[in-house]
This record gives C-alpha cells, sequence and structure tokens, in this order.
C-alpha cells in the first residue's frame, strides 16, 4: 500500500492509500474554499455525567446532493470535489463540517455552575472507500476491504498520537434511513476527547467481571457464543460473526477476532486478510434479507487511547434498523426516553435468518 498526503485548499489534510505503488497523486485542490469552521463547543450534562457537543456549523453540510455534485467523487474535467485525483483507492480526509477538530477557540469556563464547557478539540475524518459512485462496501473486493482496513490502522495510530484524544471510533452509515447525507460509499472516523459512554458502560462491566473472575469479559463471552452456536452466522479460523444473545436492534451482528487485541493496529497480517471474505459474506446477506439494500450502522469498538486498553476485545457491530421488508425500528418512548430496547425479533430466528439469507 502506497501512502500518500496532501493539503487541500483550505488546509486541510487528505492522504490516498493506493494499491498500486506506481500511483501518482500531485493533482492540486484548484478550489476557492473558506477557511474551516472552529471546533464544536462540549457542554457537560451534570445529570448523565456525559458530554454534549453543540457543532452550528454542520447545520449547513451538504445534504444528499445529485450524482454528478458529490463531493466525494474524483475530480474530473472543470468539476472539482474534496478529491483531487482523477481516480482513487481509499482516500480519507479531515471533514469539512466536522464535530470535533484541532481548530479550538475560547470558550466561556460555564454555562452554569453545573454545566462548564470547553472546545470540542478533537478530529472527524471521511473515509472513501472506492471511487465507484454506485458502488457498495458489499460489492467491493477483498484486497479492497483489506486496504481499508489498513488505513483505518493508519487512521487509529495516528489520531491516538493528537493531544487530548481518548477514542478513536471508525464507522460506516449506510442508507437514508439510518441518516446519510452522501450517498457515495464511505465511513468516517471521530477522535473524542473524552470516553464514550457506552464504552464507559462497557469498560465498568469488563472491569468487574476481571475483579470477579481474572477473565476478559469480552473475550469469554465471545467463547460462551462460539460453544453454543445458535447465534453463530459465520465464522473462519480467526474472526467469527454472531448475534448477541441480548441484542438490541432487530438484525445486530458482533464481528470478533478470535485474538483478544484492543484496536485495529494490533490485527496481524493474517487477520486482516480473513477479515475481508467474512465481512462481505456478512453484508451480502444483511442486502439477501429483504432482497433490498439493507440500511446499517457499522462500528468499529475500539479500547480508548489512554485507559483501560487490557480490558478492551476490538469487535465490529453491524447492526440495522429494518425489522421487516416494509418496517423500520424506532427508537420510540421506552428507548429514546429510558434507555431501555425492545427488540421485535428473537436473536436466535435472526442468526438463522441471516445464515439462510
Amino acid at each position: 500500500m502506497k501512502r500518500t498526503q496532501i493539503e487541500l485548499a483550505d488546509g486541510r489534510e487528505l492522504i490516498y492509500f493506493d494499491e498500486r505503488d506506481d500511483a501518482v497523486r500531485d493533482q492540486p485542490d484548484r478550489r476557492d474554499l473558506p477557511p474551516p469552521p472552529p471546533a464544536s463547543q462540549l457542554r457537560y450534562d451534570p445529570l448523565t455525567d456525559e458530554w454534549v457537543a453543540v457543532a452550528v456549523h454542520r447545520q449547513t453540510r451538504t445534504f444528499l446532493p445529485p450524482a454528478d455534485q458529490c463531493p466525494l467523487c474524483p475530480s474530473r474535467g472543470d468539476r472539482h470535489s474534496e478529491i483531487p485525483a482523477p481516480e482513487y483507492d481509499v482516500v480519507v480526509f479531515e471533514n469539512r463540517f466536522p464535530s470535533l477538530s484541532q481548530r479550538v477557540a475560547d470558550e466561556p469556563a460555564e454555562i452554569t455552575p453545573f454545566t462548564p464547557v470547553r472546545p470540542g478539540r478533537g478530529r472527524c475524518e471521511v473515509v472513501c472507500f472506492t471511487d465507484d459512485h454506485n458502488a457498495s462496501f458489499a460489492r467491493l473486493s477483498p484486497r479492497r476491504v483489506r486496504t481499508v482496513l489498513d488505513a483505518l490502522a493508519d487512521r487509529t495510530t495516528a489520531l491516538s498520537a493528537l493531544p487530548g484524544v481518548e477514542q478513536v471510533f471508525p464507522f460506516e452509515n449506510r442508507g437514508v434511513e439510518i441518516g446519510v447525507t452522501l450517498h457515495h460509499p464511505h465511513g468516517q472516523i471521530y477522535a473524542y476527547p473524552f470516553v464514550t459512554p457506552r464504552t464507559r458502560t462497557m469498560l465498568a462491566a469488563a472491569r468487574r467481571h476481571t475483579d470477579r473472575t481474572g477473565g476478559n469479559l469480552y473475550a469469554d463471552v465471545l467463547a460462551a457464543e462460539r460453544a453454543a452456536g445458535d447465534r453463530v452466522v459465520t465464522s473462519n479460523e480467526h474472526w467469527t460473526a454472531y448475534v448477541p444473545a441480548a441484542a438490541r436492534w432487530p438484525f445486530e451482528v458482533h464481528v470478533a477476532p478470535h485474538r483478544a487485541v484492543p484496536d485495529i493496529p494490533a490485527l496481524d497480517d493474517a487477520e486482516r486478510d480473513a477479515f475481508g471474505p467474512l465481512y462481505l459474506d456478512l453484508l451480502r446477506r444483511f442486502d439477501g434479507l429483504f432482497d433490498l439494500p439493507m440500511p446499517y450502522i457499522a462500528a468499529w469498538h475500539q479500547a480508548p487511547v489512554r485507559i483501560d486498553r487490557e480490558l478492551g476485545h476490538l469487535h465490529l457491530q453491524l447492526f440495522s434498523i429494518r425489522r421487516a421488508k416494509d418496517k423500520l425500528k424506532y427508537l420510540a418512548g421506552s428507548e429514546s426516553g429510558m434507555g431501555v430496547f425492545i427488540n421485535d425479533i428473537a436473536p436466535e430466528r435472526a442468526a438463522e435468518l441471516l445464515r439462510a439469507a
């Protein structure tokens, strides 16, 4: 993989990850762009012990443009996009409308004595999987999936080294039902200045388990699911994809390496090569469930940068809000108001349907 870093017209970084060593990436960004916005504002919620980002500049971000105006397609002729090259393999660049960035501004110390405020220091990046606007992750080749995984490893390492970053979160949103604002196949990476609420909850449970048993909670759960087998969708020598016994979503699968590692950079070559074929098979099963493109979120759970890394176990959580061909799972009163999920499909049935898809 060849790595080439350039600077866009407004000073943001862009990195090409090429599968050819002879790729030339010397095309300049010819757009006239305004300076990037300052970082968002983080406000502390004392009632939940959580930080909330207020990023008012994101209200003006690009929303579902037609294909001939897609900012993630290559630049060709007089049409200039976020990627200056006329073609590419995988590209990562700083988000033009970031929720978090290193461009911090002065903030008041607090809104009230109970609500401290700080700059939204961090980083948000866009990951373009292919230059084909009409493709999807499920249609990538195993070699391209390996390139994407290597790019995520590169960016996890780099973002983890930024001042103040505590957690790195790569993810993909797919489908308008999920809320995507661009159709082009792409993912994102958030580098947070705090450990996220979901991860803190998982780490607390893992710490209690270690104190009681001396084991790694996720590794022990994975071993139990592999032994039970009825919720396993597919597996190979290095990875298992299974529906969690307490799945929250109608169709939810965890894809986990058999070896407990904290993050993507810790995967070895064999594990990285084995991920692509299994994950592509799983995505095609998702699309085959109802014979239409499945909206989904693919969320990489990585250990925090500085704390409790020994408690983590890298895994990908893939889930969809579609519960039937013509029905979506909405987060209504119980889920949104109280955080208590009610699943309409038994996890064992979901695994059975995915195995048959």
